[in-house]
């Protein structure tokens, strides 16, 4: 990277401040736009739209440097307008297909699992049509949406009742409020995660109306811990699956057999909180351990909560599994319908419940399954391809070189798993890391910076043609 004096690094931040004050008012924008073809017809709000939007995009190339170096009023008016007036021709929604090169496989920015091409037809068909959501076909009368999933969710859980909701939050909150409201429920401090977006347990626990009762230490909870805190204003005792870390050295924690068996001893039912949560063995796939939900309903749980777009490869959603005594009042709690899936989760749901029970190949049929299975060896050999493909798109001056890496599960499931992978490093003798990152974001390619070099992990690539777009340079 090329050093700057001070001077020089104050000339551009008071010429970059000089043109961020001269962005023209959205009102005059307005009135210019009114004098191009292809903008004068639209409605009022959405021409707005578009030009708070054009001029954000400036804005944010001037912060970061990509400084079109307009400092006339007019040529910016004109700038702003010519902006919009290509948006509107692309007419593109916000949310855009992307090219996920970070290597992990479940990015809760990136949206998580891919749904399997089953589950996009189900999704289709529910959409294009009108579908018996709640209707019973043979009585003619108002049927249960969960009816939907709840047999294939059960035949592959072992649980008796299940139900869904829209995302495993959803379904902690709504499980605690209908079985522990207004009561104490017994978890191990060394248990209390945050998740994503600073989302804490205690938080949910307390909006959802129970008592949170915390017992052991971070590192060490023993049996006698739960048993001594149980009392007549216990509803019922949480285990969670420790979705985003691991506390390794000295530690201690309560299985969900001793669990189990101290609840039943003293006439409370057990919950657990799975966050990822496997319906299959995933080490006959190469993939590290994660409790298996089946396993946890057999040990004895009368509820077990899950996502359904993490490791399970389907659709956002919280699935909630269990006793039918459990169940019953969780469905008649009044926030359930607030929480419920609408036509289109319920559809990708059920498509994928059902290439867990029918498919002969789910490794092959299941997108992150087959992802997340992927050998260091198959990454490699579509390696080369990919580095001739980005090397010829970016042209003279970067260097693109084959590198070993490790990747993520992501979305908090397998917090200390590295998955071997191979990637491709892009560097540049004048370009930082970052600026390379931004470059292939404008070409809607996604990679991450490590070791001062931008990476491209070929693990979440199963084709190396999707990188044969036109890479913008500067």
């Amino acid at each position: 990277m090329p050093k700057h004096s001070r001077k020089t690094r104050d000339a551009d931040t008071d010429s970059r401040a000089a043109a961020i004050r001269a962005l023209p008012p959205i009102d005059e924008c307005l009135r210019a736009a009114k004098a191009n073809p292809a903008l004068a017809e639209l409605s009022r709000s959405y021409l707005k739209l578009m030009l708070q939007r054009a001029q954000a995009e400036l804005r944010a190339a001037i912060l970061s440097g990509r400084d079109p170096q307009i400092r006339d009023r007019d040529a910016m008016i004109d700038a702003v307008v010519r902006a919009a007036a290509h948006a509107v021709a692309a007419d593109e929604p916000l949310l855009r297909p992307v090219v996920n090169a970070t290597g992990v496989v479940l990015h809760t920015n990136l949206g998580r699992a891919i749904l399997a091409e089953s589950a996009i037809e189900a999704v289709e068909l529910a959409a294009r049509s009108a579908v018996n959501l709640e209707y019973d076909l043979e009585t003619g009368g108002r049927g249960d949406r969960d009816s939907i999933v709840e047999d294939e969710l059960c035949a592959l859980t072992g649980a008796e009742a299940a139900t869904v909701v829209n995302n495993n939050a959803a379904a902690v909150v709504l499980a605690l409020n209908s079985l522990a409201e207004g009561r104490e429920v017994i978890v191990s401090r060394g248990e209390m995660i945050e998740i994503g977006g600073s989302f804490r347990l205690p938080d949910v626990m307390a909006k959802s109306g129970a008592i949170l009762r915390e017992v052991g230490t971070t590192n060490r909870t023993h049996p006698n811990d739960y048993a001594d805190a149980i009392s007549p204003e216990t509803a019922l005792l949480l285990k969670v699956h420790p979705s985003n870390y691991r506390v390794v050295g000295f530690t201690s924690e309560v299985t969900l057999e001793d669990l189990v068996e101290i609840g039943r001893a003293r006439g409370v039912d057990v919950m657990e909180d799975l966050g990822a949560g496997a319906l299959i063995d995933l080490t006959e796939y190469g993939i590290p351990h994660e409790p298996i939900v089946r396993d946890r309903i057999a040990t004895g749980a009368a509820i077990v909560t899950f996502s359904g777009d993490k490791l399970l490869g389907g659709p956002q959603a919280g699935v909630i599994v269990g006793r039918p005594a459990a169940i019953d009042r969780i469905k008649r709690n009044p926030l359930k319908r607030a929480l419920r899936c609408d036509k289109l989760t319920l559809a990708a749901l059920s498509a994928t419940m059902r290439l867990y029970l029918r498919s002969g190949d789910l490794a092959h049929e299941l997108p992150t399954l087959r992802i997340l299975a992927r050998r260091a060896s198959e990454i490699g050999a579509i390696a080369p391809r990919a580095r001739e493909i980005v090397a010829e798109r970016l042209g003279d001056g970067y260097v693109v070189e084959i590198v070993d890496v490790t990747s993520q599960v992501g979305s908090g499931a397998m917090p200390v798993e590295q998955l071997k992978s191979v990637a491709l490093r892009v560097t540049h003798p004048e370009k930082s890391a970052n600026a390379i990152a931004a470059m292939f974001r404008r070409a809607r390619i996604i990679g991450r910076v490590a070791d001062d070099s931008f990476h491209l992990d070929l693990r979440t690539i199963e084709d190396p043609a999707v990188f044969s777009v036109k890479l913008e340079t500067d």
